[in-house]
């Protein structure tokens, strides 16, 4: 069998909305496995800024009690795609913050499942995308509450920008609950720039383009929110977004 017999096809619902062309040139994809031990601690900053297809698989396990933050930008200039499996323990708590920019006909995607697999584990999910041009920006968000987790709190915060009408944005927060006396929601949005947002700001005498990027900025800086390096995050995040005003 070869190599490109095993790319996925649409046919797979993690990559429906795949640049699979770009994909080919990448697979098989390595995995990082990362094993945070009971009571432990961890965090990870992921960066995708090139200007080739890049895609990242990460399968994270935590342990009882352990903790882990990760944060995750996708702005390169071409395909990109980062894809994270989650595990959680008897009260594991497990934070992502992730946004991701694409403009021109790019596409960016962020994959994700998360499973509760005992009592009492508790994770966030916030993830907020700009996409100009025609880009395609996807997030595909799965939680699972395995029977037997009870005390589970699981949360998504899903917001996606479009700064042109011609962009699209998918989304597709779902939660798989096999527990009772749970606490699990999600929210989901994909709007504009509010408008009077922007002439608020102008009214203060702000110049169209410079309210346009302070509001964006505020909007990003949603996923890097105390993060351990939120401000080289930031920083990055705000570079990628000048290349889309």
């Amino acid at each position: 069998m070869t190599t490109a017999t095993l790319v996925p096809t649409r046919a797979d619902e993690a990559f429906r909305y795949a640049d699979l062309a770009a994909l080919a040139t990448l697979w098989p994809l390595p995995t990082q496995a990362v094993d945070v031990a009971a009571g432990e601690s961890g965090s990870l900053s992921v960066v995708l800024a090139g200007h080739a297809p890049e895609a990242r698989d990460l399968v994270i396990t935590l342990g009882e009690g352990a903790q882990y933050d990760l944060r995750l930008l996708n702005a390169g200039s071409a395909y990109g795609r980062i894809a994270v499996k989650v595990r959680l323990a008897k009260g594991a708590r497990f934070h992502l913050g992730a946004a991701q920019l694409g403009g021109g006909n790019q596409t960016v995607e962020i994959v994700t499942e998360v499973v509760h697999a005992e009592p009492d584990a508790v994770s966030s999910q916030v993830v907020r995308s700009v996409l100009a041009g025609q880009a395609t920006g996807t997030y595909l968000g799965r939680v699972v509450v395995d029977r037997g987790a009870v005390g589970t709190d699981g949360e998504q915060s899903i917001r996606a920008m479009l700064l042109d009408r011609t962009a699209t944005a998918n989304a597709r927060p779902e939660l798989e609950i096999y527990a009772d006396d749970v606490k699990c929601a999600h929210g989901c949005a994909v709007g504009e720039l509010d408008a009077q947002g922007l002439f608020y700001l102008q009214s203060r005498g702000l110049p169209p383009a410079e309210a346009k990027k302070l509001m964006l900025q505020a909007f990003i800086a949603e996923a890097f929110v105390d993060a351990p390096e939120e401000e080289v995050l930031t920083q990055a995040a705000l570079a990628a977004l000048g290349g889309l005003l």
